[in-house]
């Protein structure tokens, strides 16, 4: 587990945005169950997860089409709910940071740490958007 010290301002970076955070299983199987499309990002403090995958998480939002929610987990810190998280990405295997889009309660889209890693977040805002073209 991590310091709180240590994740409160990464953390605050996508709460401040508007993302939900979630820190129980119950918080997210009720995210996940929700009507419509839900945006799940499982932060981390890796160096990828604050160049790309939360700057890119937070662009992705301005496009016309978006989630009806956007929610938030923290690898290492809140190890049940993200537990509980990566259970509904199956067959992808853990990463973080990664990004999933769910529908209805069913996975449509998948970024993995591999997707993100090395990537400039507009890339990644850009196939978050693709997405959300599609489903939203």
């Amino acid at each position: 587990m991590y310091p709180e010290e240590l994740v409160k301002p990464m953390r605050a970076d996508l709460a401040n945005f508007g993302f939900e955070e979630l820190h129980t299983v119950d918080a997210v199987e009720a995210a996940i169950k929700k009507e419509g499309t839900t945006l799940v990002v499982v932060n981390s403090v890796c160096g990828c997860a604050a160049a790309n995958a939360r700057p890119a998480a937070k662009m992705s939002l301005e496009n016309d089409k978006r989630p009806t929610n956007a929610v938030t987990v923290f690898a290492g810190v809140d190890k049940d709910a993200v537990n509980a998280a990566r259970a509904h990405m199956a067959p992808f295997p853990p990463s973080s940071p990664c990004i999933a889009l769910f529908k209805d309660g069913e996975l449509v889209h998948m970024l993995e740490r591999h997707h993100i890693e090395g990537r400039p977040a507009d890339m990644i805002a850009e196939n978050l958007t693709d997405a959300y073209n599609s489903f939203c």
